[in-house]
């Protein structure tokens, strides 16, 4: 047995142009909401060169969707660690003709190395202070005696905080 039931169904119209329409005439508050950034970041990205000018309706900024784009590249360039002149350097720093990869590839390694050169430090600086952590001396003068003995064992130019964190041996004082 077969029973039929009639429906109605409601049709909503929308074509790609409105919706480009939509898109391209963003406010600054619509751009800045859907980045989850303020909007003076987002005056700041364009000050600055990041973005690009954008054009001006009855004195308002209005974006097109790209512009989310950038921001978002910017956002992951700044959670790696770069600099916005490294940024910059990321957007308008080659040529025309330069694939995004080959900039990543470029920067990427650049800040590796300064990665690898902070950690190198970092764990100098570790050393240094487990070793003041084991520190017995009754007072500062003392520690300032272990530490000029430390530096007289090497010339001055190197100077004692070099020695003490390539030093493996506790200061004790």
């Amino acid at each position: 047995m077969f029973s039929y039931f009639a429906a109605t169904l409601g049709l909503e119209v929308r074509f790609k142009s409105s919706d480009f329409f939509y898109m391209a005439t963003m406010t600054i508050g619509e751009v800045a909401r859907r980045a989850g950034l303020q909007a003076s970041a987002i005056r700041y990205y364009e000050k600055i060169g990041l973005l690009p000018k954008t054009q001006r309706i009855g004195g308002q900024r209005r974006y097109e969707a790209g512009v989310l784009n950038y921001l978002e590249v910017i956002d992951v360039a700044k959670c790696a660690g770069f600099r916005m002149d490294e940024i910059r350097h990321l957007f308008h720093g080659f040529g025309k003709g330069t694939p995004a990869f080959r900039r990543w590839q470029l920067l990427a390694q650049r800040k590796i190395t300064e990665m690898d050169d902070l950690i190198a430090r970092a764990k100098k600086m570790k050393r240094l202070l487990e070793k003041a952590d084991r520190c017995k001396c009754l007072d500062l003068e003392d520690c300032g005696k272990a530490f000029l003995g430390k530096r007289s064992t090497v010339s001055r130019s190197t100077g004692w905080k070099r020695l003490v964190m390539k030093n493996t041996a506790p200061i004790d004082g």
